[in-house]
């Protein structure tokens, strides 16, 4: 099956289609920036720009960054209040004509993770972390999604995670990667704390300099880094997609 899967992030909305079957992107990965501010209207406006340029009319996936409960978006951390309460889902259907589907962004790129990355075939109870402009957490038990898990939003040391150890914080304080390995390992160490988890895959802009952090992380929980990379995002939310010819 083919799809058309779109990764909605802080920066950049992306997207590109995908087979199914085999993790695959069939076509070149297409960005464009997410609009300031980011309103439902304009946000849809952009993803209508991404179907549009690839022509599609078939099965669209989205991942969005927020709690995503039967298309409705629940949370806004990194984009407009005035999401709260949109029917997200409806509103893709509507206006790109295409049949769609649409989940967590962390949610899509731990499926793509662990359907074709560093979690295929694992069991037990693997976490994945995505690191980027915010911090983005999956949940997996034997194979099967927990969704909507918002770890990334824990308290630690009394301030948000996200305002810790996200990699957009390293970059804006100028941190050493040693320094951020600590911030990493830190949140890390809390979480393992309460999930337990079997695996810790990493994923998001870190997970390309992985080495610089890895030998700095100190949870006995193993963690390594994501194998889809950048791709997760858009190949998880094509997995997400209805599974209809849809149009």
């Amino acid at each position: 099956m083919e799809a058309l899967g779109i990764d909605v992030g802080g920066t950049g909305i992306k997207g590109a289609l995908v087979n199914t079957s085999t993790g695959e992107m069939l076509t070149e990965r297409h960005r464009l920036l997410t609009p300031r501010p980011a309103t439902p209207s304009a946000v849809i406006e952009a993803i209508c720009a991404l179907v549009c340029h690839f022509s599609w009319r078939g099965p669209l996936g989205c991942g969005f960054p927020s709690v995503v409960k039967d298309g409705i978006v629940c949370t806004a951390a990194n984009i407009s209040q005035k999401w709260i309460g949109f029917d997200v889902r409806q509103a893709l259907c509507e206006a790109t004509g295409c049949s769609a589907n649409v989940i967590n962004d962390a949610d899509a790129a731990g499926l793509a993770e662990m359907h074709f990355g560093a979690g295929k075939d694992q069991t037990g109870v693997v976490l994945i972390v995505t690191l980027g402009t915010g911090i983005g957490t999956a949940l997996f038990t034997e194979g099967h999604l927990v969704p909507n898990l918002e770890l990334g939003h824990i308290e630690i040391d009394g301030a948000d995670a996200e305002c810790l150890a996200a990699e957009r914080v390293r970059i804006e304080e100028g941190l050493s990667w040693k320094k951020y390995a600590r911030r990493v390992d830190r949140y890390l160490r809390t979480i393992e704390a309460l999930l337990w988890p079997d695996l810790i895959i990493v994923g998001g802009g870190v997970s390309k300099a992985f080495a610089r952090i890895a030998r700095h992380l100190t949870t006995r929980t193993p963690v390594v880094p994501a194998a889809t990379l950048n791709e997760a995002g858009i190949v998880g939310a094509a997995l997400a997609a209805p599974r209809e010819a849809g149009g």
